[in-house]
């Protein structure tokens, strides 16, 4: 496609809804080569971000290097999380020499953005885009102090954030904007080969991805220990969508919500670190309702979720710097909120106790108990689990920073603006609608554990989970 008249190839790029352009201007004539500084979007396949930075390569005549900063201190990451980051980059860099470019990690204290740039001579600088307060902190700040262009590119959604503008109310307000814009974004990726090689400069310092990144970092909380249910990377994630699409899609409408069995897609942990992008898992379900057309109900209640529901989560995040406060809520909720303030709670459990299933309530425990074990609970569950803190500490508040430290403590999938939204959902009525009025929930949704327990074989869901082991060291 020509670009615009009177507009280069490389304006013409920076064009794209999926861009923003950070720190504009030429890229540095004497630069000598592309750099993706990657961050959320942790794969070598699949990524608009990678894509971008191989097409401007190809265009300048210039080899692409993409980097990764192992930083010590990630806003509430621990040894669970780096341990399955770790195992991706090792996928990132196989994947990435596969089209001819060159993969560096350097992990702190050698982890420094700048010194990276101008040890490889960076001619301009691409990024991806992360909604979460901290990230796009990093990205402002590093965009005030580049010299070289930088421009960061929205891989992780299937609709450019951008292109919704404002905070929506709801998925039923969203829903519709997102289905309308889908058909011009779910396109296949090109994947574009880099044309130039990399030529590494002597003496140059790069650390290993297939060494234990944390190794050195006496800080790091290391009080919760990897899973091996779990191995992260693209490969693994390609691997569950494969065996999702062919063979468990048809089955998702009726057993999605069923904790005790393994219905659903358990992408999530994927998603999360960006090991997989949900518009590659959009055309894996496509092809695979194209040979069966009797999956497509399946197929739309799972885009439900994956577009409508976790769009909205990101769009929540960028758009409402409270997030993960309770001033997020509606008017209607505050008001709620203040007229049950006082209402007494039957049992008020401590953190500790919480944290360690110790509660009266055996379904309860066995969801706290699959996230401690397994770094993953079922999305059916997350919602009671929430719920019932609500009910069990001295406030809303308290509810929500209970919630949000154990989400983003023991999940893989924590951290992300599913967690925020699904705990602002669960505990605020964020999202939803006033219900009848109650003691302590005012008219916020209640569940009950014989209600949601009655919904799928409770018993077997807990057997299931007493029975996995402690998370083990890999």
């Amino acid at each position: 496609m020509q670009p615009p008249t009177g507009i280069s190839e490389l304006d013409a790029l920076a064009l794209d809804a999926r861009v923003t352009v950070r720190r504009g201007g030429a890229p540095a004539r004497d630069g000598k080569c592309i750099v993706y500084w990657m961050q959320r979007a942790e794969r070598g396949y699949d990524n608009h971000a990678v894509d971008l930075a191989v097409t401007i390569g190809n265009l300048l005549r210039l080899p692409v290097v993409v980097y990764f900063a192992g930083i010590a201190n990630f806003p509430h990451a621990n040894l669970r999380h780096y341990a399955f980051l770790n195992r991706g980059l090792v996928d990132v860099e196989a994947d990435l020499a596969e089209r001819n470019v060159s993969f560096v990690m350097r992990k702190a204290p050698h982890e420094s953005h700048e010194q990276l740039f101008a040890d490889v001579q960076a001619a301009m600088v691409i990024g991806d885009e992360n909604p979460m307060r901290a990230p796009e902190s990093w990205r402002q700040q590093l965009a005030q102090r580049l010299r070289v262009p930088f421009w960061t590119v929205d891989t992780d959604v299937v609709v450019p954030s951008q292109l919704i503008g404002k905070p929506q109310y709801g998925a039923y307000i969203i829903r519709p904007r997102l289905y309308k814009a889908m058909p011009e974004f779910v396109v296949p990726y090109q994947n574009p080969h880099a044309a130039y090689t990399w030529q590494r400069p002597a003496g140059f310092h790069a650390d290993s991805v297939h060494e234990d990144m944390t190794r050195e970092w006496k800080s790091l909380d290391r009080s919760v220990l990897p899973v091996e249910h779990w191995v992260g990377g693209r490969h693994a994630a390609m691997q569950r969508l494969k065996l999702f699409a062919e063979r468990m899609l048809g089955s998702y409408d009726e057993q999605r919500s069923l904790p005790e069995l393994d219905g659903t897609s358990a992408l999530s942990p994927y998603l999360h670190f960006g090991h997989i992008g949900p518009l590659t898992i959009v055309l894996a379900l496509q092809r695979a309702v194209e040979l069966h057309p009797e999956w497509k109900a399946a197929y739309d209640s799972y885009i439900n979720e994956l577009i409508a529901w976790r769009e909205l989560a990101v769009n929540f995040v960028k758009y409402t710097p409270e997030y993960d406060s309770i001033e997020c809520a509606e008017h209607w909720a505050q008001q709620s909120m203040a007229e049950h303030a006082h209402d007494p709670r039957e049992v008020v459990y401590s953190l500790e106790q919480l944290e360690h299933a110790r509660t009266h309530d055996e379904l309860w425990n066995a969801a706290q108990l699959q996230m401690v074990r397994l770094g993953w609970m079922h999305n059916y569950l997350r919602m009671y689990w929430a719920k019932k803190i609500l009910e069990w500490t001295p406030s809303i508040a308290v509810a929500q920073k209970v919630c949000i430290h154990l989400n983003d403590k023991y999940e893989l999938d924590g951290r992300d603006p599913n967690g925020y939204a699904g705990i602002a959902w669960a505990v605020l009525g964020k999202f939803d609608r006033p219900w009848f009025d109650r003691p302590i929930f005012g008219k916020i949704r209640y569940m009950s554990g014989g209600s949601t327990g009655r919904k799928f074989d409770a018993n077997r869901y807990i057997a299931q989970v007493q029975q996995l082991a402690a998370p083990k060291l890999f």
